[in-house]
């Protein structure tokens, strides 16, 4: 391979990774909880990523292949310390009224607190396929699961977050949701 053909390939390597940036961060978040941590996944990602390049043999699959080397460090991160992560107080900065911002912000914290009590392989496998969308194939790709797998913690995650989230939820509206959902199933 000539020199031009090794550049472009580094240069098309390079603008696929910055491209993922954005998507590794979202989940480096929604694994960590913390905006530093998840900084530091990427980076560590990223860095590996650059180093290990020839190992990817088909470049159309680079979100996967970043997916599972993030997926590794996350696991070396939690093997290194114990899980002690405090949650992030994010500024939501809108144009509605303050009872509204407000309202979100709290079931924003409901749903972060509910997703951190998740053991981490649901929690893995419910930030890849509602929140980044991976279909089933491609979450047991990265994370190196059997789809059935997938599947199974997927519906586990979510029947628990759901459990969670009702029990989390503040009491004047308790007697609604079940009221509610007690009319839907007659």
């Amino acid at each position: 391979m000539n020199p031009f053909e090794v550049l472009c390939k580094n240069r098309e390597f390079e603008q696929a990774l910055t491209k993922s940036r954005e998507r590794l961060y979202r989940i480096a978040f929604a694994w960590s909880h913390s905006p530093d941590i998840a900084d530091d996944l990427v980076q560590e990602t990223c860095s590996k990523a650059l180093r290990q390049r020839k190992q990817l043999r088909d470049p159309e699959s680079i979100g996967p292949w970043l997916f599972r080397i993030m997926k590794n460090s996350w696991h070396d991160h939690l093997r290194g310390k114990k899980e002690t992560l405090e949650f992030d107080e994010t500024l939501h900065i809108d144009e509605q009224t303050p009872e509204t911002v407000n309202s979100r912000y709290e079931t924003v914290q409901r749903v972060r607190q509910a997703m951190q009590a998740l053991p981490i392989g649901q929690r893995e496998v419910l930030a890849l396929v509602d929140l980044e969308r991976c279909s089933y194939a491609e979450v047991a790709e990265i994370l190196e699961i059997p789809a059935g797998t997938v599947m199974s913690r997927l519906c586990r995650a979510r029947r628990q977050l759901k459990e969670l989230l009702l029990d989390q939820a503040p009491s004047q509206n308790k007697g609604a949701e079940v009221v509610s959902l007690r009319r839907k199933k007659q």
